[in-house]
């Protein structure tokens, strides 16, 4: 058998942890950040855990993480 890819897109959109939790980062921050508030542009930093109902498509996508 030849060995899966995995999806260049999601390997550079996800990261898996340790716990084997994914991680991604927030989205709505990379530009026309002149009107939304500090506040808002503040929640968006950092990262955030992939939902639930989106961890089984995700893992398909990562054969190897």
């Amino acid at each position: 058998m030849p060995k899966m890819k995995t999806k260049s897109g999601a390997a550079k959109r996800f990261k898996v942890r340790g716990s084997g939790s994914i991680k991604r980062s927030q989205a709505f921050k990379r530009h026309i950040l002149t009107k939304k508030t500090t506040k808002s542009k503040r929640q968006l930093r950092g990262m955030e855990e992939i939902h639930a109902s989106d961890v089984q498509q995700v893992r398909a996508m990562l054969p190897y993480a």
